[in-house]
């Protein structure tokens, strides 16, 4: 019999118990990835959304939206004092505001200049914004992140179809798409000379009884009718159908009862007669 002192045991039950339950990494193949990169979480197919995606900048918006940036990145500078000095808690939207670096503004500046040049088509690689900026890779990174946070900014990663050996597509990823936007929640905390004109009563009562009035047409429209108006293309031609199903299902529905709403309204009936014969 052979003796083992309490360390052995102990590591022999440990090794045991491991080897019993632990898993083990599967062994990769060693074959490369199909693109050389994986594509990247929340990527859409460049060219199967930019249309509805990209907006056309109105006449001195992206102007206007630079001041924003500008006045933001003060705002955040004097926050980030009253924080130092005061102690002051910030709310979400405060945050978002004293994280502003120049370098985002800069990057910003060269994104609404694509915007103006190309109608609001915007997709420059990480490489010519830090061309353009004279800025980091890593500056630009943070700077679009920071920009997206505080709400200037929305981006979506896209990837493309790229040509390789063997059966199936292939796919890489490539630049981003970008639409310079107005942080609702900032504006509160911007000059009021930023923020834009209230609407007119006149003007909001307008909109309030063309919204009753749609609502009212909308409504009275069948299923079928309803997502030929609200829907286009391919899912607008399905829905469709599928209304139209469903219209003449209620169609016949109110031309042939069901037998229980028969059989109930026979019981009322029954009942009513009963009724009377006992007053009688």
């Amino acid at each position: 019999m052979t003796a083992f002192t309490l360390g052995e045991a102990t590591a022999l039950a440990l090794g045991g118990f491991c080897g019993g339950t632990a898993r083990r990494k599967p062994a990769r193949s060693g074959a490369p990835h199909r693109t050389g990169a994986p594509v990247l979480r929340d990527s859409v197919e460049a060219g199967s959304f930019e249309e509805h995606f990209f907006a056309v900048p109105a006449k001195g918006e992206t102007d206007r939206l630079l001041r924003m940036a500008r006045a933001a990145l003060d705002a955040g500078r004097r926050l980030k004092r009253a924080v130092r000095v005061e102690g002051r808690t910030l709310s979400a939207a405060e945050r978002a505001i004293a994280g502003m670096t120049a370098g985002a503004v800069r990057v910003y500046e060269e994104l609404l200049t694509l915007a103006r040049l190309n109608r609001g088509r915007v997709y420059p690689s990480y490489d010519h914004l830090a061309a353009a900026t004279a800025l980091g890779r890593a500056t630009v990174a943070r700077a679009l992140h920071i920009l997206e946070n505080a709400g200037f900014l929305v981006r979506q990663r896209r990837f493309q179809r790229v040509e390789g050996d063997g059966p199936g597509p292939r796919y890489e990823q490539t630049s981003n798409a970008y639409r310079p936007t107005l942080p609702q929640r900032l504006l509160a905390h911007l000059p009021r000379w930023l923020r834009p004109a209230p609407l007119p009563d006149d003007v909001v009562h307008q909109a309030a009884a063309r919204a009753e009035e749609q609502a009212a047409m909308r409504a009275q429209l069948t299923c079928r009718e309803l997502a030929e108006v609200t829907v286009g293309g391919a899912l607008g031609k399905v829905l469709a159908k599928l209304g139209a199903r469903i219209d003449g299902q209620e169609r016949e529905s109110q031309n042939h009862p069901q037998p229980l709403f028969q059989s109930s309204s026979k019981e009322m009936e029954v009942a009513d007669l009963a009724g009377r014969r006992r007053l009688t």
